[in-house]
């Protein structure tokens, strides 16, 4: 799964990872991104401009919007049975703007787990599939809401933990931001782990373990 995540790039080095979209002009770093709060999103509206979602899925059917709180991930292995994801999966589709991620790895014969920082050899930022919904209030209003694809892991992150979110490389951007409506055979090729290769991690303080800690101490190194 996908618990925490980061984005404290620069506006420019995001402008120039994702050619063409359009960033909100400034934002504040976030160290430890966690559900129910704002995240950066591209979604597939053809738009070209990214805006701030919250972090939980909210079918548009749902009548209550606490269930985002159970929806923060999606396995990619069954996206187009799930009843919550196999709309969105087909018609609304975006990518998760971010610089790193937190997994806890469970320590053998204790019940201690050491969080790792995750991200990309190059340190630049990336962006996670994700899907996306719009849920409108008994007053009209409309809240706009995502969930991260997940996958199986890559050799890196295998021995660290069971899943890891799914990556959308630059080459494979345009497909998952298509606005046109997908299948499940249109996009299956998509849902494979990122390369090891391409990835560093590494173990950092238990600061992170608590979600109102968001300072750039989380990712140094332990």
């Amino acid at each position: 799964m996908c618990g925490r995540f980061t984005l404290a790039s620069e506006t420019t080095d995001l402008e120039s990872e994702f050619e063409g979209i359009q960033f909100p002009v400034q934002f504040a770093p976030r160290y430890n991104i966690a559900p129910s709060q704002p995240v950066l999103v591209i979604p597939n509206d053809a738009k070209g401009t990214a805006d701030f979602f919250v972090w939980g899925l909210i079918p548009s059917w749902a009548k209550d919007p606490s269930i985002g709180n159970r929806l923060i991930n999606a396995r990619g292995e069954t996206l187009a049975e799930k009843p919550a994801f196999r709309g969105p999966y087909k018609y609304k589709r975006c990518l998760i703007i971010a610089d790193g991620f937190y997994e806890w790895k469970s320590t053998p014969g204790t019940k201690t787990k050491v969080p790792h920082y995750i991200g990309l050899a190059t340190r630049k930022p990336f962006s996670f599939a994700g899907l996306w919904s719009e849920w409108h209030t008994s007053d009209g209003s409309e809240l706009r809401s995502c969930t991260i694809v997940t996958t199986t892991p890559n050799s890196l992150l295998a021995t660290i933990h069971n899943r890891m979110p799914l990556i959308i490389g630059p080459e494979d951007r345009q497909t998952w931001l298509d606005p046109a409506p997908k299948s499940d055979a249109d996009l299956r090729q998509l849902i494979r782990p990122y390369p090891a290769g391409l990835m560093q991690a590494f173990p950092v303080s238990t600061l992170v373990n608590d979600p109102t800690n968001d300072r750039a101490e989380c990712v140094l190194p332990a």
